[in-house]
């Protein structure tokens, strides 16, 4: 018997997109609909993505894909750029800092987004530069709707935007004020910024590839490293106007460029799941998976959310992300223990520890091979104050208490063609709250360099050069046959694989139909060290949905949780597409939460 949805599942044979935007969405439909494979769809989505959700990201960000094209392996696009050449751990602690901050230009890592989607497009797509950057333009340059988290962010924001950010102010307070929810917003300086890069990229003939390295170049070695190098010059303002000097360089941007990689998987029943390796938090949830196959967790997640359920998938959520903490980081510097992390006796010893009658208060990092785990600091709630701009794209009020209206973080986009080809990113970083516009580029750099910790003993250390242990973590999952048949994620944080692996459960143990396993009620625990500035552990935290019910909060509470029930609707913004390789349909749904995530398809 089917379950509630609160829309259809999408059903087809020619393409389906789904993402955390309704025009992200139907810039990927266009672009399939004009001849194009499901890789220029999701790159022309994801720079939509960046015009008409500034709050969640923008061009100064990063993204992560996870693909498999149609005769190919599913590999990793890493478009996590690194940390400055200067950058270390001494520079923050002679300013006086134990945590990198969440917000202003010293966080700043080498924008990501830029050279991964034109890697991708180079590699696998079909179209030119002018075709997928022709949807973002437009709406940069007519304007697009604001929705109502966009207008109060900026509302929040706009203090610090109109006393010590003019570049932002000049965005995103026209005529001086906040705009209204509803109104149309315009960016016309990024709109010159990607106009300028077509017209480079169209002086070196037609070729479609010369014309990508192009635009490439003048990313990273043009007029917009140039722009970047000039405004970091000098001291910037950040949230509360102190003056700070970043480490990035033009140099940083010309020395980088995005790169593919193996990806991290694991075996669930019949089917493999594939994850970005240890440089991001993606081998978290194969944790999760391995230990719920030990414990029997999900087996009977079509059924519906019970008190069981949740209870296990936290203890399970607590131990991966202990261990998150204790042991991930750019592999390239640290040596992370990937193959003992992921082994299945591993994942049942630590399942073990699991009590099913009662909450761990306790972070509880496990030691593969004997090794002996990093204990990162613990920071509680309220220790540390925070100003509007700090952390996750969640602005927080006047009082520096966090808004959970406002709670935001990243977007996402999964695409699927007729020919096989799937694509799973989570485009992020850069968003308006993390530092001020460049006035001669119209948009913001990011911030991910909050993620590292200032000791050298974590595997997530500061250091030159190196990928911060990024929260973004889209989704593949193939057959035994090696067939990919669905990608999934969400935008949320911490949150991402948590909701995402709730969901995930629930498809690989029967429920067929995509929008009933997005529309299940969500939950997560915030009970490690949070990814973002400033670095806050919940002991206990239990976040809940109220869609799972009186009666499982009471038992959940009975054994030990600290329940917090959330609003209805507002844990996650997931989306998902999937495919059945033997009869060629297509699949796709998009949550309902915050509505304003569509997939489009047919």
């Amino acid at each position: 018997m089917p379950g509630f949805t609160t829309r259809p599942q999408l059903r087809g044979d020619f393409g389906m997109v789904a993402s955390t935007h309704w025009l992200a969405s139907a810039t990927g439909m266009s672009v399939l609909e004009r001849g194009g494979n499901a890789f220029d769809a999701a790159v022309a989505a994801g720079f939509t993505l960046q015009v008409v959700e500034p709050h969640l990201n923008g061009p100064g960000g990063e993204v992560p894909v996870v693909f498999k094209a149609r005769n190919g392996s599913p590999r990793v696009l890493c478009g996590q750029g690194v940390s400055p050449a200067t950058a270390s751990i001494e520079a923050f602690e002679s300013r006086g800092l134990d945590r990198i901050p969440g917000s202003g230009v010293l966080a700043a890592t080498v924008p990501g987004s830029f050279d991964a989607w034109m890697l991708l497009l180079r590699d696998h797509g079909t179209m030119s530069v002018r075709d997928v950057l022709d949807h973002a333009i437009g709406l940069a340059e007519r304007g697009y709707p604001v929705l109502d988290r966009i207008a109060a962010a900026i509302r929040t924001l706009s203090p610090v935007f109109s006393r010590h950010w003019a570049g932002s102010a000049a965005v995103y307070l026209p005529h001086g004020a906040a705009p209204a929810a509803g109104s149309r917003l315009r960016n016309p300086a990024l709109a010159a910024t990607y106009r300028r890069i077509v017209a480079e990229a169209e002086t070196v003939g037609e070729g479609r590839e010369a014309q990508i390295e192009a635009a490439r170049r003048s990313w990273s070695q043009g007029f917009v490293a140039e722009a970047v190098g000039a405004f970091l010059a000098g001291p910037v303002p950040n949230g509360v106007g102190e003056p700070q000097q970043a480490l990035l360089t033009a140099q940083d941007l010309a020395d980088w460029s995005a790169s593919y990689e193996d990806p991290a998987s694991a075996s669930y029943g019949s089917h493999t799941v594939h994850k970005t390796g240890p440089w991001g938090q993606g081998p978290v949830m194969l944790q999760q998976l391995r230990m719920a196959e030990a414990r029997g967790v999900g087996a009977d997640a079509h059924e519906g959310v019970s008190a069981d359920f949740v209870h296990r998938s936290t203890e399970i959520a607590k131990l991966a992300f202990a261990d998150r903490e204790a042991w991930y980081g750019d592999p390239d510097f640290s040596d992370v223990p990937i193959k003992e992390l992921l082994s299945s006796d591993y994942a049942a010893e630590r399942a073990r520890l699991i009590d099913d009658g009662r909450a761990c208060l306790d972070l509880r990092p496990g030691s593969p091979g004997g090794r002996t785990p990093f204990q990162p600091p613990v920071y509680l709630p309220g220790e540390t104050p925070g100003d509007r701009t700090t952390g996750e794209p969640t602005v927080r009020n006047a009082s520096g208490v966090q808004s959970t209206d406002l709670r935001g973080d990243t977007c996402h986009v999964d695409v699927v063609d007729s020919e096989g080809n799937m694509v799973s990113a989570t485009p992020s970083g850069g968003w308006l709250s993390s530092s001020p516009v460049i006035p001669e580029l119209g948009f913001p750099l990011g911030t991910r360099a909050q993620m590292f910790w200032l000791d050298p003993a974590s595997p997530n250390a500061l250091s030159p050069r190196r990928r911060p242990r990024t929260t973004l973590s889209p989704t593949l999952v193939t057959r035994s046959d090696g067939e990919a048949v669905l990608a999934i994620g969400t935008p949320g944080g911490d949150q991402q694989d948590q909701w995402t692996t709730t969901a995930l459960l629930r498809v690989l143990n029967g429920v067929d139909d995509l929008q009933e396993a997005l529309d299940t009620p969500m939950f997560h625990t915030n009970a490690f060290p949070s990814s973002f500035h400033p670095r806050e552990t919940v002991p206990g935290d239990l976040v809940v949905e109220p869609g799972v019910g009186e009666e499982v909060v009471e038992d959940l509470r009975a054994r030990g949780h600290r329940v917090q029930v959330a609003d209805e609707w507002s844990l996650g913004r997931l989306a998902a597409v999937a495919r059945d390789p033997e009869s060629g349909e297509l699949r796709a749904a998009a949550d309902a939460r915050g509505a304003q995530g569509y997939a489009a398809g047919r």
